[in-house]
């Protein structure tokens, strides 16, 4: 959990660099945390070889569309730090509206994925699961808001 902790850190930081070499170095985090992340998921579910395959086959399933949601998160903070220094009312309420959709999308990826997982998994393999992520979100988001400044318009 330290090591995925200090990804979502460097994630963070990543931001602050020129416009390509943060892609690049973003990239190369999430490649970090996914191997990281799934490290995790294997140790806390404990999956039978029968759960095995259809387990890890979902589960990449899974993290591919959440890398797309995920996509639209990085947007929003990135058009934040953009516009940071001269932010309009109007530019502020864009980016929370951006973040509450964010958030309505991924919490009906988590809705449509654990009813997926239940299928191949034990309900309560699949709740240990998506309580992982939820930690491993948390994290993430406790950095970030570590490291986000908060909204100020001009």
């Amino acid at each position: 959990m330290k090591k995925i902790l200090i990804v979502a850190t460097a994630l963070v930081w990543s931001l602050s660099i020129n416009a390509q070499t943060v892609n690049d170095y973003l990239e190369l985090q999430r490649e970090v945390l996914q191997v990281e992340k799934k490290a995790a998921v294997a140790q806390a579910l404990e999956l039978s070889e029968t759960e095995s395959e259809p387990f890890w086959t979902l589960y990449s399933e899974y993290q591919a569309v959440l890398y797309t949601v995920q996509n639209k998160r990085i947007a929003i903070i990135k058009d934040f730090a953009n516009n940071f220094e001269s932010l309009s009312d109007e530019k502020a309420d864009e980016l929370w509206v951006g973040s509450m959709n964010y958030q309505k999308e991924l919490l009906k990826v988590k809705k449509k994925y654990y009813s997926k997982f239940k299928k191949v998994v034990s309900p309560g393999k699949a709740s240990r699961f998506m309580q992982l992520e939820n930690k491993i979100e948390t994290l993430i988001n406790a950095e970030l808001a570590l490291e986000i400044p908060l909204i100020e318009t001009k």
